[in-house]
């Protein structure tokens, strides 16, 4: 079934080239009725020859749809960046002037490679019948990031007043990741939530004999000072380390296109809870939520970071709004290590559980160890 995906949605490449050349399809409400009928026609395409034996779940159909949208996508940032032609001089102007914008074409990218590729990915687990509930919550984080983060970007930046009809069809990818969302941590986890001795095992340790934890909890409290620093200069403060930061090492956050500043405040109102309670879920152990949560903030924050880095230092941000030449390394390490550290943490927690896990009294045992059992597992762990 992936492949008939991959191959279908390439029909998308017909669409677009069909309408660049005629102009009676160029119109702005013409092409937001084209596109709502293009989304009806694949949706009944992919549920007619799935009739014979439906997919237990609609997500299926979300995917299989989405797929042919990354083309369409990946179709708009190839031809802004000039690397082919042909397919979207029409939509460049009558369709979403602002997907010309950097931090636009970056996002592009990462929809028609990396949404794609994870699309093509569940599809594959859906239809042979594999959990991919983890997946899932890494593509849900991804897209409700991007789609949040680009509505508000042009309601906020340069581009709210030039919004043309096309511009409505972007919060069915608003609202539909948010549905899947709910639907995936509404599901039961891939992996148990019980341990045993293990898990016991594991929560006796305090933080002091978790160096690798010792670390993240380290990353995830710079993470918090970057993203207040950052949070503060979206909203102008007048703090003279906020004007310094502005000024000499991201200017990039104000730009008029609006992206960068929502992005900082989505980051700042949302972002900041989130990595305050992962340091949390470090200290206190049987953090069940841990699992989900991480992966979901993943997938937000290698998006957000792929298309702000991007889009600050592409061609098409001014030079005023790029980073300075003295301060690009650092800046670009600091960006790079942001991004990391919401993975390494998500990748910690699906790698070794058991510090996040409810534990299963043993026989005889009515909850977790008392301080003398706690002795003896931190003796027996040193041990080995």
């Amino acid at each position: 079934m992936e492949t008939l995906v991959f191959l279908f949605s390439f029909s998308a490449l017909g669409v677009l080239y069909a309408m660049n050349t005629i102009p009676e399809l160029q119109e702005p409400y013409v092409i937001l009725e084209i596109g709502v009928a293009v989304l009806v026609v694949v949706f009944l395409f992919y549920f007619l020859i799935t009739r014979g034996n439906p997919p237990k779940d609609l997500l299926f159909f979300v995917f299989a749809e989405f797929s042919f949208t990354c083309i369409i996508d990946l179709t708009s940032a190839l031809e802004y960046d000039g690397i082919i032609s042909g397919f979207m001089d029409f939509y460049q102007k009558t369709g979403e002037p602002y997907l010309g914008t950097a931090y636009a074409i970056m996002m592009c990218y990462w929809d028609g490679i990396a949404h794609f590729i994870l699309y093509l990915v569940m599809i594959s687990r859906i239809t042979d019948r594999k959990a991919y509930r983890t997946l899932g919550l890494f593509w849900a984080g991804s897209l409700c990031a991007n789609m949040s983060v680009f509505i508000a970007g042009i309601v906020a930046g340069k581009y709210g007043s030039e919004i043309r009809p096309a511009f409505w069809i972007n919060f069915l990818f608003l609202l539909v990741p948010v549905w899947g969302a709910i639907t995936l941590f509404t599901r039961p986890k891939d992996r148990p939530l019980i341990g045993g001795y293990n898990a016991q095992q594991a929560q006796s340790m305090s933080l002091i004999w978790r160096p690798f934890d010792i670390v993240l909890v380290v990353l995830l409290l710079a993470s918090m000072a970057f993203t207040i620093l950052r949070g503060l200069v979206a909203l102008d403060s007048p703090l003279e380390a906020c004007s310094t930061y502005l000024k000499h090492y991201e200017p990039y956050l104000k730009d008029p296109v609006g992206y960068p500043r929502v992005m900082m405040l989505h980051l700042f109102f949302y972002g900041l809870p989130l990595m305050g309670a992962f340091v949390y879920g470090l200290l206190k152990p049987g953090c069940t939520w841990m699992s989900d949560w991480t992966m979901f903030f993943a997938g937000a924050m290698i998006q957000c970071q792929w298309a702000h880095i991007g889009g600050s230092l592409h061609p098409r941000t001014t030079a005023p709004f790029r980073i300075p030449n003295d301060a690009f390394w650092l800046v670009l390490a600091a960006n790079l290590l942001y991004t990391a550290t919401p993975i390494l943490l998500a990748m910690r927690v699906k790698n070794d559980p058991y510090f996040f896990l409810k534990i299963s009294p043993f026989p005889g045992q009515t909850g977790l160890p008392n301080s003398e059992e706690k002795d003896t597992l931190v003796t027996k762990y040193k041990q080995k």
